[in-house]
C-alpha cells in the first residue's frame, strides 16, 4: 500500500470511531428508547449519516452534539446536561430522602430522648406532667396476662 492509502484508511478508521461513539450516545427520535447506532429507522439511519459527514467536514463531536441539541431538542441525548432547569430533577431522590431520613431521626431522637428526661426527672423528684405520666405508665406497665384461648387451655391440661 502507499502511504496515501494508509493515510486515506487511517482517516476512515478515526471517522467511523467516531461517528459510532457519538451515534451511540444520540437517541432515536423515532424509536425512544434505542440508540441511532443500534436502530434501523430511517431517521436514524440519516442521522447516521449526517454525523459521518459532519465529521468528514471537520466538525468537532461537541459541535455535532450542539447541532443535534439544536434539531431536535434535549432529549435526543442520553445525558441532559446539568443546569439550573433541570438541576430539581437530578436532586429530587436526594432530598426527599434526605428530608425523610432527617423526619425519622428527629421524631426518634425526641422520643428517646424524651423517654430518657422522664426518667431522670422521676429520680431527682420533679414533678410530670399528666402525659409524661401517661407515656411513662404505657412504658412500664407489662402487658396484660394472656386470655383463656383453647390453646392456653390444652397447655394448662398438659403441664407444659
Amino acid at each position: 500500500m502507499m502511504a496515501g492509502e494508509e493515510d486515506e484508511l487511517k482517516q476512515s478508521r478515526v471517522v467511523e470511531a467516531r461517528a459510532r461513539n457519538i451515534s451511540h450516545n444520540v437517541r432515536c427520535t423515532e424509536c425512544g428508547n434505542q440508540s441511532i447506532e443500534d436502530s434501523q429507522a430511517d431517521v436514524a439511519i440519516l442521522l447516521r449519516k449526517l454525523i459521518r459527514d459532519e465529521i468528514r467536514s471537520g466538525t468537532t463531536d461537541k459541535d455535532i452534539y450542539k447541532k443535534l441539541q439544536d434539531d431536535f431538542g434535549e432529549s435526543v441525548l442520553y445525558t441532559p446536561k446539568f443546569d439550573l432547569v433541570t438541576a430539581a430533577l437530578w436532586l429530587s431522590p436526594l432530598l426527599f430522602a434526605g428530608a425523610a431520613g432527617g423526619i425519622w431521626a428527629y421524631n426518634k431522637r425526641k422520643q428517646n430522648n424524651n423517654v430518657h428526661v422522664m426518667a431522670l426527672n422521676l429520680v431527682r423528684g420533679v414533678a410530670l406532667s399528666p402525659k409524661e405520666k401517661q407515656t411513662m405508665l404505657d412504658l412500664l406497665t407489662p402487658p396484660p396476662p394472656e386470655r383463656s384461648t383453647l390453646y392456653s387451655w390444652w397447655k394448662k391440661r398438659l403441664g407444659q
